[in-house]
Formats: structure tokens, sequence, C-alpha cells
């Protein structure tokens, strides 16, 4: 009796703890986990899905919305073999699903077409066989979808599955002499139907040529497709420009409109032909199988990175032999630009403005931190990539472009990006990146702005001074040479309390260990006068207890802190 009372009360306070939307989610969970079983993981990627958890929103690798139903799925390249489930029909919200670029096998489960959500689908470079289901709703899918998996067929293939004709006969021909009210049986019904089926027909012969033809043809044989003739990508309100649009708009890609070359490309002023100036990032990228697929889900991650102090992007252009972005045209350029590369003509960068740089740059960071998912790290915060509007509002560029955290590992990615000056030390040595990573580099440009001076300059050495911008700072610091740190162009004309606060946080950030740097959120709050002295004061006294804190001599700068820890960090990817 005891124990059927214990149980009673157990079912009670697992309803009371887990309500039904709850348990409800556990279907999609079931259904996930039975695919975990049927496959074969060598990474350990599905680590995290674990069945007796309340659902699947807290596994790595799925994105649930606001009422916990699972709405993403990215496994791709994660190594994985085995074969799919019908399970996954249970995803009824599902909208992305990507499991490209493993070694699947098996067919593909016809329960997928229930899934009436499902906008993005990848399942490309792997080796399902046997037909693409298909009740209309695949159709929306591009043969990229399902590219270099030999043994699918069907219709979305361009492929005819055996023992079946790549098309059906057309209908006769039946004239067309009279005209009757259409009804259920009505010669004029079965006249419009096989019109119907012959115009079908008609549009699908040159797909599925088309289709052949690439297939035959060789791989750099590539033609432009017009924006306005490719209806299949279509990403929230970004533009689709057509190559030829953007080569007018940028005279061809002529240097004379080169606005700056980086790791990643170059950039060229354009005018498109309503007169708008936009900035066109001309990407350089290997090719690789599926890569279409793949860029437009990088620019679908992107362009979901909406906030004031981040560069937005407009539109982009895809061709099999070109990547582009088409972002806004920022008029006064970048910080770095401002810094050291104006004109006599115009005024320097003056201290209030410096200071809301500083503030717009961390909210920028902080934005792709905390509130995007899979979050964003940026790998090269410096001052050439915070941008100018025309009230020189910060805005972060250049996010995205870097790879986005690795699924297989939440820190390891797979080469060094960055700048020399700026790179964390954690990151060259081991080729971990964090959000920590980009503190560390955010710190750096905080003292670009403070300075006026690059990050890394050997002109430095003339006067026997460190190349490093970091150890440069140090240096004059334990000096109490304050006066000589200050950029020259501010003219004195700053307040020292604000600028002793900006270089307390440029060293919390770029401490040695990641661990001890602040979050970019934490960032934003001692810049709006939120935690600074607590956390400075933190600091200062783990500094003594570990024995490497100099005492600084008495004066009206006691905040300075003299750390005997050299930061050496050094580029291994080249400059951007």
């Amino acid at each position: 009796m005891e124990k059927w009372v214990l149980a009673l009360f157990l079912v009670w306070l697992i309803l009371l703890v887990h309500p039904l939307s709850k348990i409800a989610a556990n279907t999609e969970g079931d259904a996930l986990h039975n695919l975990r079983s049927n496959l074969l993981d060598p990474n350990n990627v599905l680590q995290s899905w674990d069945p007796t958890l309340v659902n699947p929103c807290t596994w790595f690798h799925v994105t649930c919305n606001n009422e916990n139903s699972v709405i993403r799925v990215d496994l791709g390249n994660a190594a994985l073999s085995g074969e799919l489930v019908p399970d996954l029909g249970q995803l009824k919200n599902l909208q992305y699903l990507r499991l490209n670029n493993n070694s699947l096998s098996g067919p593909i489960p016809l329960s997928l077409i229930n899934i009436t959500a499902l906008q993005v689908l990848d399942l490309s470079n792997n080796r399902l066989s046997g037909p693409v289901p298909d009740n209309g709703s695949f159709s929306l899918f591009t043969p990229i979808s399902f590219a270099n998996n030999i043994d699918l067929c069907g219709p979305v293939t361009g492929k005819p599955c055996p023992g079946s004709p790549p098309f059906a006969p057309p209908p006769p021909f039946v004239p067309t002499a009279t005209v009757s009210s259409p009804g259920k049986n009505s010669p004029t019904a079965a006249i419009a139907g096989g019109v119907a089926a012959g115009a079908a027909l008609l549009f699908a012969a040159p797909a599925v040529g088309f289709a052949y033809w690439r297939r035959r043809k060789p791989q750099e044989f590539f033609f432009d497709v017009p924006a306005e003739e490719d209806p299949e990508v279509h990403l929230g309100q970004l533009k689709r420009f057509s190559l030829r649009e953007l080569q007018v708009a940028t005279d061809t890609f002529s240097n004379k409109n080169i606005l700056g070359r980086g790791g990643f490309g170059k950039v060229y002023k354009g005018r498109l032909a309503d007169g708008t100036l936009v900035a066109v990032k001309r990407l350089k990228e290997e090719r690789t199988p599926g890569g279409e697929l793949q860029f437009q889900t990088e620019v679908e991650m992107i362009s979901m990175a909406v906030h004031r102090n981040l560069l937005r992007l407009r539109g982009f252009c895809m061709t099999p032999t070109e990547r582009l972005l088409v972002y806004p045209y920022m008029a006064n350029g970048s910080v770095a630009s401002c810094l050291r590369e104006r004109p006599p003509s115009e005024p320097p960068l003056d201290w209030s403005t410096r200071k809301r740089i500083a503030i717009g740059s961390a909210r920028g960071l902080s934005y792709l931190h905390d509130h995007c998912d899979p979050k964003i790290i940026h790998r090269d915060v410096k001052a050439a990539n915070i941008l100018l509007d025309e009230e020189f509002e910060a805005v972060v560029g250049d996010f995205g472009l870097a790879k986005l955290m690795d699924y297989k590992d939440t820190h390891v990615t797979t080469a060094v990006r960055g700048t020399i000056g700026h790179i964390a030390p954690e990151y060259l040595s081991t080729g971990k990146s964090s959000e920590k990573t980009d503190v560390f580099g955010y710190g750096i440009m905080l003292l670009e702005l403070i300075t006026g001076q690059r990050a890394f300059d050997l002109a430095r050495l003339a006067n026997d001074d460190d190349v490093m911008l970091l150890d440069w700072v140090k240096g004059l610091l334990k000096e109490k040479k304050l006066d000589m740190l200050v950029d020259p162009d501010l003219q004195n004309n700053y307040v020292e309390t604000e600028v002793e606060q900006l270089i307390q946080v440029a060293l919390l950030c770029t401490q040695g260990s990641p661990m001890d740097r602040p979050k970019m959120s934490e960032v934003v709050r001692m810049l709006e006068g939120d935690g600074l002295a607590e956390k400075w004061d933190e600091w200062q006294k783990a500094e003594v207890i570990n024995h490497d804190l100099e005492l600084a001599p008495p004066g009206n700068s006691d905040w300075i802190v003299h750390s005997t820890d050299k930061l050496h960090p050094f580029e291994l990817s080249g400059p951007r």
C-alpha cells in the first residue's frame, strides 16, 4: 500500500514539475533520440542528447521556439553515419534540417513530407539512396539540397528512378471548339487538365535538361543567374542582387572603387541604379560541393543579427563563381581610418565621440555573444572593423564572416584568424576561440581609441619602445606617463578620470587568462558606470595575492596597476 501511495505521489510530482507542454515536447525529444540511437557518432557530437532531460531544447545543435518546439537541427559536417528514422516526421514545427557532409545511407523517410513548416533542407554529400519523397512540398527545395547522393532519384534530383520514365507521356490533344460551363466531368475540365499537365511538362523539360547539362558540362563553365529569374532563395527582407547589377554599381569592380582589402576579400564602393551608395564585399573563398547552400546558411545567420551597433546586411549575390555581400555605405569609414588616415582638412575624433564608439561597439559585440543563436564570435575585433555612420555611431562590421562557433566543440576552430597585436594569447597557442578572444581584441581596440596608435607598430622600435601596443601602454603606465599615452590629436581636450576608466576596462579585457576577462555584457555595464570600481578592486587584490603586482609609488595615479605579465600575440594568417 505504501509503495502504491508513493508511486501516485511521484506521478503527481512529475506532473507538477513538468507541465503538459513540456511532456508533449518529449515526443520530439524521443524522435531525436531515436535518430541518435540509429547513428554512429565517432566524435560524440550528440553526447548532450540525453533522453532523461525534460525536452530536447537543452541539447546542442537543436534550437527551439518560445513554445519549446524544435524548429532547427544543425548536424552538418558531423562525421555521422547510419540511417535516418521515420520519427523525424514528429518534428511538426521543424523549419531547418541540415545533415549535409556526413556518411548517412539508406532512404529518405517518407514522413519528412509531413513537416509542412520545413524551409531549409540540406541532405547533400551523403550516401542516401532511393527516391526522394515528394508530395509537392519537396519541389520547393533545390537539387543542391540532395546533391552528391549518387543513388538518390526522383523529379527533384533530375534523375529518374529505375523502372519509371523520366517524363510521363503527354496527354492527347483535344480540340477546344466549344465552350461550356465546366462541370466535374465536363470535356472542358478534361481539356483544362490536359493543358495544365502539358504546361507543367513544358516547364519541367528545361529544368531537367539543365540538370543533365550541369552533370555533363565541365565545372568551369558558369554563367550568372539574374536575380529576377531565380526565385529559389528568399532570406527575409534581404534583396538578391544580380551580378550584373553589382558590376554596374562598382564600374566592373574597378580598383578606383576599392574601399579596403581584407582576409575575406575586397570591399568596393558602389552606386545602385536608384542612386543609393553601398559597400560591396567580394568574397574570396574556395568552391566546395554544396557551397551554395552553405553560403545561404551563413548569409541567413548574418541577416538575423540586427542591432543598431551592427552593420546591417542589405543583400547578397550568389552565382556559381561569385559570392558578394551588399552593405550600406558608411560615410565616415572606420575608426582606424579616422584615427590614422584622416586628411588634414578633417577634425580628429574628439573625446566624447571616442567614448560613444567604445560603448557602441561593446553593445554590438555583446549582442553577437548573448543574443544570437548560435552565438557569433567575431575573431577579428579591431579599430579597422569598427565602422562609423553619418552620426559617428559605432557599427561593428565583418561579423559572421569568420567561422561561427564550431558545433563539434563549442570553442575549437580550424584556423587562427586575426590581426597581429589583436590576437588573444590562448587563441594563438591552442587555436581555441571563444567570446573571450573577442573581449581581448576589444580591449586592444580601446587602447587604439585612447592612444591613436596601431596595435602593432615597428616604428616604435626607433624609440626603443615595444612594438606591441599593450606592452607599450603598460610601460608608460609603469613610468607614470599618462600624458604621453593619450592621442596627441586630442590636444589635451579629454577628461583624465574617463581616460583612466577606459584604460582600466582595457586592462581587464586583456588579461592573460580568458577566464579572468569580463564578458562583453559586463563590459557594457562597466562603461555605463556600473561595477568597474568593484571589478578593478578585485583584480588588484588578485594581483597582490599572485605576486604579480608592483606597488605603485604615491601620487595621483594610484589607479594604475603594473603587471609583470607581458602578452605577445602574433598573427598567423596575415593581416586583414
